[in-house]
């Protein structure tokens, strides 16, 4: 099949009106006579403001898809198609809407959706048959500090300038343990707890019960002194996964769990931290434990992993971007900050293991 065999009536143009012959080409798209177009397939295009481009060909399947039936992973406002025409259907959407899932690697953000029809089932009295096309999409945006890519197009080459440093987008965030120590006498050690850290090759950790952890979360790569990073839940696993069972809460919403007799402690950062950004930074204090057998009450003396769900708040917009851990407004604070804070992404720490006491 010829994928830039498109009618002329039914072309949907890609690209800006001034685009290059190889421009369009970098694009995934057709060009022909001065016109760059999208071709009978499926072209998804990552762009630098956070937003996935996806524009869906009927006639992509043998047979023909029926664009009718096309879903995301999510519902909500702008996850349907936002044009459409015979030929084509137009998906256009920010990389955190409809369901998009998140994920981190080393230096990485990573938006993942899937594109999927629906199709009808004929049942019979021995089997079931559909004569429908069945299609299942699954794309992703990578963005780094320096580049755009998608899973199912080449890289997006766009010659604007980068973000401004308050502009919305992808956030990219860390989680790290302070390990500073006190080497003198009368020294605080809260203080000069988040002088250093613990590197990747330090890992797994080792902590006595009710030993002192130190978390830290950084907003990475952001110079707006504006943005204020904001910590909703941060819990505890036995394993690298956060979404696993047992779970144990150390803050929620931002504030201590307060069902925890030894209730973590937020560390204020301020001016005097001697930090350029004290708004991109949270920190917290927590005594370290071990899961119990529900079964047997046993300690299970197992490894934990700290989590915690992050999101960026801008203080120019007139919203309280504290949380509010002792008003009785705390439900209606926390849904004002939630509100400007959306989308939230987990950043997680490596393994901190619970080893006995020694004399």
């Amino acid at each position: 099949m010829n994928t830039c065999d498109v009618h002329t009536n039914t072309r949907v143009p890609c690209g800006s009106p001034d685009i290059s012959a190889a421009g369009c080409e970098a694009l995934n798209c057709c060009y022909n006579g001065g016109m760059c177009y999208f071709g009978k397939m499926v072209t998804v295009q990552c762009t630098k403001d956070a937003q996935f481009i996806v524009v869906l060909a009927r006639d992509a399947t043998l047979p023909n898809i029926d664009l009718e039936t096309i879903s995301l992973l999510g519902d909500g406002p702008g996850c349907m198609c936002v044009d459409s025409n015979s030929a084509f259907a137009i998906y256009h959407f920010p990389v955190t809407a409809c369901g998009t899932v998140v994920a981190e690697e080393p230096g990485m953000i990573i938006y993942e959706n899937r594109m999927t029809s629906s199709y009808e089932v004929a049942m019979g009295p021995l089997s079931a048959i559909t004569r429908d096309s069945s299609y299942d999409l699954l794309f992703q945006c990578r963005y780094t500090s320096t580049s755009v890519e998608t899973l199912v197009a080449e890289v997006l080459q766009i010659n604007d300038p980068p973000l401004s440093v308050s502009a919305l987008g992808p956030i990219s965030v860390q989680l790290r343990l302070g390990n500073g120590q006190c080497l003198s006498k009368g020294c605080n050690e809260e203080e000069v707890a988040y002088n250093s850290y613990y590197m990747a090759a330090d890992y797994p950790v080792t902590r006595v019960l009710r030993d002192p952890v130190y978390v830290e979360v950084q907003l990475m790569d952001r110079t707006d002194p504006n943005l204020v990073l904001n910590l909703g839940r941060c819990w505890t696993t036995t394993s690298a996964n956060p979404h696993t069972l047992p779970q144990w809460d150390l803050l929620i919403d931002g504030c201590p769990n307060r069902d925890d007799r030894y209730r973590s402690s937020l560390v204020p950062v301020g001016s005097s931290s001697g930090l350029d950004f004290p708004s991109h930074y949270r920190r917290f204090i927590f005594q370290m434990f071990t899961f119990v057998d529900p079964s047997s009450l046993e300690p299970q003396r197992e490894q934990v992993y700290i989590h915690c769900s992050t999101s960026v708040c801008n203080t120019g917009t007139g919203f309280s971007c504290e949380p509010n851990c002792f008003s009785r407004r705390k439900r209606q604070l926390k849904d004002a900050v939630q509100t400007m804070a959306e989308p939230r992404i987990v950043v997680s720490s490596g393994p901190v293991l619970v080893v006995s006491a020694t004399a």
